[in-house]
C-alpha cells in the first residue's frame, strides 16, 4: 500500500488525534509523499539526520524533535526544531532555555516522563517533576506545552496502565499552568499502541511504520 493510504487510514483511524509522522531514516521523496497527502507535522529522531535532509523536504506546519536531545546537539535543535518534544533532563532544558534566547525564539517543549521507570531509558522521574516546575518557570525562553512518553516494549493491551498513569499526571500537572507553563498536549502512542493511547487520552500519537511501512534490516 502507498504511502499516501496509509496516511489516510491511520488518519481516518486516530480522527481528531494530533498525528507526527515519523520519519527517521525516511527518504526524502517518501517524506514529500506524505507531506503533499496531508501531513502537517513530522517527527525526526536525530538532529543530524533532518538537518542532512531538510533542504530536501516539502514545507510542513511543524517539525519535532522526538529522539533523545545530547546536550552538544542542543544549539542546532533549537534553530531547527519548532517542537522538541524529549526534554529529559534540566541540565539540557537550561541549555535549550539559553540557546534560544541568544537567538531570541521561544522554545516550545514537551518534557518527556520515564513512565516505565526504566534505568535504561531517558526522562524525568515521577517522583522528580513536582520540584521541576518551579525551576522551569524561571525560564524565559521556553513554554512547556506538552508530556511525552515511551511506555515499556509490551504487547500493546499492556501499556494501558502506563498510558493511563501519564493521563493522570497530565492532569494533575494542568494545574500549574501560567506563564511559560501551557500543558495541552499528550504524546503518547505510536505505530504498536496508538489505538490504546487514544482510548487513555493522547492528544498527539507518533507513528512511522505504520504509514512508511517497517524497513529491511
Amino acid at each position: 500500500m502507498s504511502v499516501a493510504k496509509n496516511l489516510t487510514r491511520v488518519q481516518d483511524e486516530i480522527g481528531n488525534t494530533k498525528l507526527v509522522c515519523v520519519t527517521k531514516t525516511i527518504e526524502s521523496p517518501r517524506i514529500n509523499e506524505a507531506i503533499q497527502a496531508g501531513a502537517s507535522i513530522i517527527g525526526e529522531s536525530r538532529v543530524q539526520e533532518y538537518e542532512e535532509k531538510k533542504e530536501n523536504i516539502l514545507p510542513c506546519e511543524e517539525v519535532h524533535l522526538i529522539g533523545h536531545l545530547q546536550r552538544n546537539k542542543v544549539k542546532k535543535a533549537v534553530q531547527l526544531f519548532d517542537v522538541i518534544q524529549s526534554v529529559d533532563s534540566l541540565k539540557v532544558l537550561r541549555k535549550i532555555n539559553k540557546r534560544a534566547y541568544d537567538i531570541d525564539k521561544i522554545q516550545r517543549i514537551y518534557l518527556q516522563i520515564n513512565i516505565g521507570d526504566e534505568p535504561q531509558k531517558h526522562g524525568f522521574k515521577l517522583s522528580s517533576i513536582n520540584n521541576l516546575f518551579p525551576k522551569i518557570k524561571s525560564f524565559n525562553s521556553v513554554v512547556v506545552e506538552g508530556l511525552m512518553c515511551i511506555p515499556p516494549y509490551l504487547p500493546p493491551e499492556k501499556t494501558r496502565p502506563y498510558f493511563s498513569k501519564m493521563k493522570k499526571l497530565y492532569y494533575d500537572l494542568s494545574v500549574n499552568n501560567q506563564g511559560n507553563i501551557e500543558l495541552k498536549e499528550l504524546s503518547m502512542g505510536m505505530s504498536n499502541d496508538y489505538p490504546i493511547a487514544i482510548e487513555e487520552g493522547a492528544t498527539i500519537v507518533r507513528i512511522g511504520s505504520a504509514i512508511f511501512g517497517k524497513r529491511e534490516n
